[in-house]
């Protein structure tokens, strides 16, 4: 399982990861997340240049069955949206730490890092 879940991220309990790089962070959705929601077909993030909080909406993805909001781990401004998603959203299934990140961000306030989980805290929670 922990291929799954790379050590060098932070998790949150909306099942969206963090890849801190400085100040600033990639942020995807886990590999469980995107099993649990199937093929996905469409990522829709309208947030870009905007400073969102902590666990507020940053956008969504939609999936063949649902649509999902997609959740901000911490609180900062949204810097770019991954437009190659535009194309191929199905990277979020196949490499959702690697070509399926979603947003880069600066980070507002480290500290709320402290609060996320680290790969084995978050598999535990997923039991």
């Amino acid at each position: 399982m922990h291929m799954q879940f790379p050590d060098n991220l932070k998790y949150s309990k909306d099942h969206e990861w963090i890849r801190v790089e400085g100040d600033e962070a990639y942020v995807g959705i886990t590999a469980f997340a995107a099993g649990e929601l199937g093929d996905i077909v469409f990522v829709d993030v309208d947030t870009e240049g905007e400073s969102l909080d902590k666990d507020e909406v940053f956008g969504s993805v939609e999936a063949v069955k649902t649509v999902s909001d997609l959740f901000l781990p911490v609180s900062g401004e949204v810097l770019e949206f991954n437009e190659a998603l535009e194309d191929a959203p199905e990277s979020v299934n196949d490499d959702p730490y690697g070509d399926g990140w979603m947003v880069k961000i600066k980070i507002a306030d480290a500290s709320e890092l402290d609060g996320l989980m680290d790969a084995a805290a978050y598999e535990a929670m997923l039991g």
